[in-house]
């Protein structure tokens, strides 16, 4: 096989200082493919957080939470388009504070700040109207759809353990947030059981054989509210950080055939507020410190060859809403391509970028719409 590459930004660079060398072609011989990428690649997600999301005194998040998006913009529309189609991951560390305003569920909240509560925040509500909103958007921009599913939701914290959540997953609010789901017609791709539950947690955590006795339960009710299965969504997880005991444990539990994608979070340049931020984006040998946590979910794919193989479900380089002064330039494009083309090398199917509006690592400005450098790369 031939693979034809155009290196523009590099003849364009070295033009002035070279422009008496004489022309090379190069033809690369490609005798086997080392991995196969999903068809849709490149994904996106839309967060959760409110307004209210502050960190490292700021509050980069306006309205480009889920709730509080306005979907009318042409120039949102018009960006997601352009990817033709566009994989596009609803969720985030809220969407297990998240309840379904469906049947037997009577009140809305909105979120708040609660000291107590998780990350901060007070439970929050989606409700089948702004679920139709968003749904009306997603059909006009042919967006390809991964929800992020409430999987805390009948659990109670531990008052031994500190973040440990406990207790079986209580599946109704999700049965009936389905069952509309259904009712309306609305097409979605693949559901992901919770986010950043595994290993140490992050907020909160789930224990990995109670993990993978609940994501069973999800498959199982999947596959009875959706009763063909080429219109199945798929079941992906767990949609955290990578701890290679955890990972193992709750695979074997909930066994081949359940799970169909396997999810992990990567944020390899630490806090938003690290001075150093831009050496490490610089350093191809900090970066490529992140390829041992590929290399071992690659290893827990290998082992138990779940369907659509391994996702980086959220990835944002920099925590916390990612660093105000490196996340939306052309600096931070280091990293991101960086990434996704180890992430391809390790045969990860897809990657998320945190975020396609939002934060300081949103791909587009949050009040103009504006695309940053990172949404070109």
């Amino acid at each position: 096989m031939y693979f034809k590459f155009t290196f523009c930004p590099i003849i364009l660079l070295l033009w002035a200082s070279l422009s008496f060398a004489q022309n090379v072609n190069v033809v690369i011989h490609g005798a086997a493919s080392i991995a196969k990428t999903d068809d849709n690649f490149v994904c996106v997600t839309l967060d959760w957080w409110p307004a209210e999301k502050c960190d490292y005194n700021q509050s980069p998040w306006g309205k480009a939470g889920i709730l509080n998006l306005d979907l009318r913009y042409g120039a949102l529309i018009n960006a997601i388009k352009a990817f033709n189609p566009l994989r596009i991951k609803v969720g985030g560390s809220l969407q297990d504070n998240v309840v379904y305003k469906v049947e037997e569920v009577s009140s809305c909240p909105n979120f708040m700040k609660r000291e107590d509560g998780l990350f901060g925040f007070s439970q929050g509500c989606l409700s089948m109207e702004r679920w139709d909103q968003l749904n009306r958007f997603f059909n006009h921009t042919g967006v390809k759809l991964t929800f992020g599913l409430n999987a805390l939701f009948g659990r109670n914290e531990s008052q031994t353990e500190k973040g440990l959540w406990i207790g079986d997953w209580q599946p109704q609010n999700t049965r009936d947030f389905m069952q509309y789901t259904i009712s309306k017609g609305y097409k979605v791709d693949s559901y992901e059981f919770g986010s950043q539950l595994s290993g140490s947690g992050m907020g909160a955590k789930v224990d990995a054989k109670q993990y993978g006795k609940d994501v069973i339960v999800l498959k199982n009710l999947v596959k009875e509210l959706y009763a063909h299965p080429e219109t199945q969504p798929k079941v992906l997880g767990p949609g955290g950080f990578y701890e290679e005991k955890w990972f193992n444990t709750f695979l074997e539990v909930s066994g081949q055939g359940i799970v169909d994608g396997l999810t992990d979070h990567i944020y390899n340049l630490g806090p938003g507020d690290d001075p150093n931020m831009m050496n490490k984006i610089l350093d191809p040998s900090y970066l490529n410190q992140v390829s041992q946590t590929y290399k071992g979910v690659s290893d827990v794919v290998n082992k138990f060859r779940p369907q659509l193989g391994a996702w980086v479900s959220e990835s944002g380089g920099a925590l916390n809403g990612g660093s105000k002064d490196v996340s939306r330039t052309f600096a931070d494009g280091f990293w991101y391509l960086d990434q996704m083309g180890m992430a391809s090398t390790y045969d990860q199917k897809v990657f998320c970028r945190q975020a396609l509006i939002g934060g300081n690592y949103g791909l587009l400005n949050a009040t103009t719409f504006v695309p940053n450098p990172d949404y070109y790369g």
